[in-house]
């Protein structure tokens, strides 16, 4: 059984903000950690803390926009990193349905603000991937050399989870753009399945494991990260959604090899973000 990997990344995390745990859309998601956020959030102080305990060396925190406005902002996830440099990189977001807008906003968010990554949720948009709204922002992540990644399987929040099905949105956009890096987080449930074919079929797709446990990772998608898959798949949170200690803690009950769970745990996300 594979040892404890200290240096770990985290490649789904949110800064636990008042105005994002206190979000309509993720009330569902607090009922099922059975977690009442306090008022005022959680300090980025005690998110570090809990990396510093669990030998998490860095967190990918993406900004949150929704179709009624900007929840956190490609300026405040950039604030953080500028502020912890050695412990945050910054992911993007856009509104895709203004694409020219949504095009000069990421370009401005990479070059200007340094961050990392385009990340989407088409459930929140209620657009799936191979929508064309988003084919601007594919066009400009091949530009700038970063990652798209995205939801993919149901949503947790109450809107419909047909956006978020690997089979046929990812597979449509990997197909027409085959030098996009794509993660697709939170492991495609209820289709893993789907989601482990594309990442095995594709060079550049990806999965990412935020917002499930790790006892609760189906056993094909421990199969695959465990063999074939070992350069594709990625350790993810989701946090404050899940926490880092539980997510850490049960990690060795996986019955990873070394190898593998060094791959997973921290090596593929400084291949895939070019860390």
């Amino acid at each position: 059984m594979a040892a404890p990997v200290n240096g770990v990344i985290d490649v789904w995390a949110q800064p636990a903000l008042p105005a994002l745990v206190h979000m309509p859309e993720v009330e569902s998601l607090w009922r099922w950690t059975k977690i009442t956020p306090p008022p005022e959030g959680l300090p980025i102080e005690l998110t570090l803390a809990e990396m510093d305990a669990t030998g998490v060396e860095k967190a990918f925190l993406r900004a949150w926009m929704r179709p009624e406005g900007v929840i956190i902002s490609n300026d405040d996830i950039a604030a953080i990193v500028r502020k912890y440099p050695d412990r945050f990189l910054g992911m993007a977001t856009v509104d895709p349905r203004k694409p020219m807008a949504a095009v000069r906003e990421l370009e401005r968010a990479v070059k200007e603000l340094g961050l990392r990554a385009l990340h989407m949720l088409p459930w929140i948009w209620n657009l799936p991937p191979s929508d064309r709204l988003y084919y601007p922002l594919f066009v400009k992540c091949i530009e700038l050399g970063i990652p798209f990644c995205c939801q993919v399987g149901h949503t947790g929040p109450m809107f419909p989870s047909e956006p978020g099905r690997p089979i046929p949105y990812i597979d449509e956009v990997a197909l027409a753009f085959p030098e996009l890096t794509i993660v697709g987080g939170h492991i495609g449930y209820p289709w893993t399945d789907e989601m482990i074919g594309l990442a095995y079929k594709y060079p550049n797709v990806y999965i990412d494991t935020s917002a499930h446990l790790p006892k609760y990772y189906p056993p094909a998608l421990v199969q695959f990260m465990n063999g074939r898959g070992q350069d594709k798949v990625l350790f993810g949170t989701n946090y404050p959604m899940l926490f880092f200690t539980p997510c850490l803690s049960q990690i060795e009950g996986l019955g990873l090899k070394p190898e593998a769970q060094e791959k997973f745990l921290r090596l593929n996300a400084m291949r895939v973000f070019g860390l």
